[in-house]
């Protein structure tokens, strides 16, 4: 059985319809009021278009045009030897898995976590944890004015949750892993993460985005992390979904004073993906680390859009963005800095690299300061280019040879990433990704 999503279908409405019975938490009022007042909204919406100015180098009609199915019985046949590729070595990780967007309890396994820590699937947190949710759930990302927002807000329904009580060290990465499988007709899933840290926590949360098939469907994400005071978090954003799959993913942030988040992004997946990272600095003091590669060939779309607000004073924030683009691949950096008129001192820092591999790569990129206080200090800057011919001169005039010299310098450029990430068998897991993304490449080149 399956609940059917189109364009068609007077804006999603009569879907909702099917949906909403089954939802979870569907008797719970506060929870019904959001998705209702989600899906009026998503109506009113519509898809962005390239008319819309935060959307104006990224066409989602592919998707708008769609007709995509929510699987009621939506597991698919996933063994514990599938997800080895998908796992990190060296790690004791705490993981949740999905498949197709349903959590698998047999898959998944939060054996080795600090006393009050909780982490469950949101499926069954709606149940157990109502007040945390109720005080806590769609707060933060914006629904009203973001159309996937409000598509995943109305049709939410499972996804990772994650407590962390005050004071509260969890030395070992919590793991969110999300596996789609084949399907005789293209699917639909709204992963919807909570992620909530009391004051003078730390932790490392990884968002893992997979596919067993090269099949169409389309992810669409959001995840609320609430950091508190003196709190410390690192999220990881790793997608490697199928190239003819849709991935819309939204990170909302938000940091109480003194606290500190590093976001790490790397994508590798996915025919049209859009990356949206938000945090607000609210907090006096806070840091804040948005640090990603994206990586793309064929016909690849890569979108990321960055916005960080400063919301108070003494804080800083830096971006680092760098992309690879070959084949007829596009690729798009559109970052806002946000300082609003009590953010003084603020500290902000943007920078955006490309390197285009082919003649038919393209990237768009659009650094941007919006600054409402006089003493800050913030800067931004992009820069598009092809492999430097004067550094590959000089590494062959010292005997390398060109494709050695080639590989050198795309090393260094994909390191400045990796250097940035504090989980070790993450930044290794990610090199690997990288040195296969290249080794494929060179076999295409030479068939």
């Amino acid at each position: 059985m399956s609940i059917t999503l189109s364009e068609k279908d007077n804006g999603y409405i009569e879907g909702f319809a099917g949906f909403e019975k089954t939802a979870p938490g569907g008797s719970l009022g506060w929870l019904k009021s959001i998705r209702e007042d989600a899906i009026t909204k998503f109506s009113e919406l519509g898809f962005p278009t390239p008319q819309d100015e935060d959307w104006r180098f990224t066409n989602v009609a592919p998707i708008a045009r769609g007709s995509f199915d929510i699987l009621q019985n939506g597991q698919g046949k996933v063994s514990a030897s599938d997800l080895k590729p998908y796992q990190f070595e060296g790690e004791q990780i705490n993981e949740l898995v999905f498949i197709n967007g349903r959590y698998s309890t047999e898959l998944s396994t939060t054996a080795r976590l600090p006393k009050g820590v909780i982490v469950l699937n949101l499926a069954e947190a709606i149940d157990s944890e109502q007040d945390i949710l109720e005080e806590n759930l769609a707060k933060y990302a914006d629904f009203k004015d973001e159309a996937f927002t409000a598509l995943n807000t109305a049709f939410m329904e499972d996804g990772g949750f994650i407590y962390i009580p005050k004071g509260t060290v969890v030395e070992e990465p919590i793991h969110l892993l999300y596996i789609s499988t084949s399907g005789e007709t293209p699917s639909i899933t709204n992963p919807r993460n909570l992620i909530i840290a009391e004051d003078n926590c730390q932790a490392n949360i990884i968002e893992h985005y997979v596919s067993l098939d090269e099949n169409i469907y389309f992810s669409n994400v959001v995840t609320e992390m609430v950091v508190g005071e003196n709190s410390s978090l690192g999220h990881y954003l790793l997608e490697l979904e199928s190239k003819k799959a849709f991935n819309i993913s939204t990170l909302r942030v938000q940091q109480a004073r003194s606290s500190n988040i590093r976001s790490h992004s790397v994508l590798l997946g996915g025919s049209l993906v859009r990356n949206n990272v938000h945090p607000v600095l609210a907090g006096e003091g806070c840091d804040s680390l948005i640090n990603g590669l994206f990586m793309s060939t064929h016909r690849q779309h890569m979108d990321n859009y960055m916005k960080v607000e400063h919301a108070s004073p003494h804080c800083d924030s830096r971006q680092l963005y760098n992309g690879i683009l070959d084949g007829r691949s596009r690729g798009v950096f559109h970052g806002r800095i946000i300082v609003h008129e009590d953010a003084q001192k603020t500290d902000a820092k943007q920078t955006n690299r490309n390197l285009l591999l082919s003649d038919h790569a393209q990237i768009d990129t659009k650094p941007q300061l919006e600054i409402y206080a006089d003493d800050v200090k913030c800067t931004h800057g992009a820069t598009i280019g092809q492999i430097d011919e004067n550094a590959l001169f000089y590494l062959r005039s010292r005997g390398i040879s060109k494709e050695a010299s080639r590989d050198i310098i795309l090393n260094a450029f994909t390191n400045e990433t990796l250097e940035s990430m504090t989980v070790d068998s993450v930044k290794n897991y990610c090199a690997n990704l990288i040195t296969d993304w290249f080794n494929q490449r060179k076999l295409a080149q030479k068939s």
